[in-house]
């Protein structure tokens, strides 16, 4: 972008105060009025009467009914009237009364003023109607002339704005917490950068075309480098385009906020900041149709504090998450190291797991066992299951030639040890991890489902899920590659010799989805 357009771009963000506010007033909402009354002469002298008001900057939006029955209709499509004006006597001497009702009970709004207007006193008597009906004040149409009407109106919108204001503050600190809680529990970037946005649209209540960006590495001229990670509405095609050349004001709205580090609110270019404790700095752009009043503008300065505190969260996570991975890889190198002939056998193993499972599940089969949690650990647990080949001494391991009975029980002892070692460290860690589900694996892969496997002869249900499938992984896996004591097999003899074991050796439901995926041709590794 060059200079010359940066100044170009630069005035909608360097207006003067006074003209900004002149510009943000034509975008304020105007203050909803419904008159119900069923004399067409009193809508006119109303209208009349208080159409030129202004209070906060914001004017009269008028709206009529001449009856109670078609109030009710208006009602249907608007439920945000700062006041009502209402007759007493319409269709029925009680129409007004029981449209009160209507508003109160049945409708549920509480926050809308309304004051009775009659021209027949009698009909319902002042004192009994304040008491027994959910009124805000009660006039004779001889009693309202213009200045009084004009009271009438400005104190209505008083208490109103102050009754809305006390709604948001309790409605929006309700969808932050909840909104917050939301986000501790996601553990990607983008899947948090989405949740940002849905979470600002729920606390304004209006459907928002949001962005956001995070800032990277300054370039040449000092500027960050905006990468978008989320995108509503009519900026979702930004997702693919990743650039914002072609929104030069919004880009230098943007750029204003994380450079000055504070939010932005200029109608309709508004922007939070975010600053992350790790040093981090975010962008959240949206547009809402109206200019944020001041309860909308600290309901989002309190939720970029949560936002903050769940990203730090969500950084930590991820930091402990990879340290784990590192954990395992480096444990299943270490066993890969003096067993080099396996290759890429655990990589394949670690793909072949994790679409097993997820087949399982998609089948409808094991889902009390097929957790959220089991399904994003089972494929990086699964390199662990032969970790207990570093207890397997040289003279067996990497013989070239078939086992004898002596030195095949000291082959089986790899199991144990895997799981033994595995386990002791899993103890470390509360609940369910990467070294729990390795152990699983590392000590089942060589049950058998009718129980004459090892090393404990375990049979059916009682071995663990992760290590029925990986029993299935490693033989399928290793029928399919050379080994020291066989060459490769063919996919179609390997498919025949895991069928037929299917029910003694190896669990029915997992061979089933190992075959659904070949046959499909969704295998994730070449075969």
């Amino acid at each position: 972008m060059s200079q010359q357009q940066d100044n170009d771009d630069n005035w909608l963000l360097e207006d003067d105060p006074a003209e900004q506010a002149n510009q943000q007033a034509q975008y304020k909402r105007p203050w909803k009025i419904l008159i119900v009354d069923d004399e067409p002469d009193v809508h006119t002298a109303t209208a009349l009467a208080i159409r030129n008001i202004r209070y906060k900057d914001r004017g009269l939006e008028l709206l009529n009914a001449y009856s109670a029955a078609e109030a009710m209709q208006v009602l249907e499509q608007h439920d945000d009237f700062a006041l009502i004006l209402l007759d007493v006597v319409m269709e029925t001497d009680d129409a007004g009364l029981r449209l009160v009702q209507h508003i109160r009970e049945a409708r549920q709004i509480s926050t809308t003023r309304i004051v009775l207007r009659t021209g027949q006193p009698g009909q319902a008597p002042e004192q009994e109607v304040i008491l027994n009906y959910d009124i805000n004040d009660y006039k004779t149409k001889t009693e309202l002339t213009v200045q009084k009407l004009f009271t009438t109106v400005i104190a209505s919108l008083r208490a109103y704005e102050n009754l809305i204001t006390i709604e948001k503050n309790r409605q929006g600190l309700a969808k932050i917490l909840e909104g917050a809680a939301d986000l501790y529990q996601m553990v990607s970037l983008k899947e948090f950068a989405s949740g940002v946005l849905k979470q600002i649209s729920a606390i304004l209540d209006v459907g928002t075309d949001g962005i956001l960006c995070v800032e990277s590495t300054p370039d040449k001229m000092g500027r960050p480098q905006l990468e978008i990670l989320a995108a509503a509405g009519a900026y979702e095609k930004l997702l693919e385009s990743g650039s914002l050349e072609n929104y030069p004001q919004l880009a230098n709205a943007i750029c204003r906020a994380l450079q000055e580090k504070r939010n932005i609110y200029q109608h309709p270019y508004d922007v939070l900041c975010i600053t992350a404790q790790n040093g981090r700095e975010f962008a959240v752009h949206f547009t809402p149709p109206w200019p944020l009043d001041d309860v909308e503008r600290n309901l989002l300065e309190v939720f970029c504090q949560r936002i903050s505190s769940a990203y730090d969260n969500l950084y930590l996570y991820n930091q402990l998450r990879h340290s784990q991975e590192a954990t395992v890889v480096a444990l299943a190198a270490l066993a890969e190291f003096r067993d080099t002939d396996t290759g890429d056998h655990v990589q394949r193993v670690q793909k072949l797991t994790h679409a097993i499972a997820a087949e399982i599940r998609n089948n409808g089969q094991y889902l009390e066992l097929l957790t959220p949690e089991f399904m994003d650990m089972v494929g990086m647990a699964s390199i662990l299951h032969d970790v207990g080949k570093v207890g397997t001494p040289d003279h067996i391991l990497f013989k070239p030639g078939k086992l004898d009975p002596d030195e095949r029980c000291i082959m089986e002892q790899h199991a144990s040890i895997g799981a033994h070692i595995l386990a002791k460290s899993a103890q470390m860690v509360e609940g369910q991890s990467y070294l729990s589900l390795g152990s699983e694996i590392a000590g089942g892969h060589h049950e058998h489902f009718d129980g004459n496997g090892y090393p404990q002869k375990l049979s059916g249900q009682a071995i663990p899920l992760s290590a029925r499938i990986v029993a299935v992984v490693d033989v399928f896996d290793a029928l399919l590659n050379k080994r020291p004591y066989k060459e490769p097999w063919a996919l179609s003899d390997t498919l025949d010799y895991i069928r037929s074991r299917a029910g003694s050796q190896f669990d029915p439901v997992v061979v089933t989805a190992l075959c659904t995926l070949v046959e499909e041709g969704r295998l994730p590794i070449e075969v």
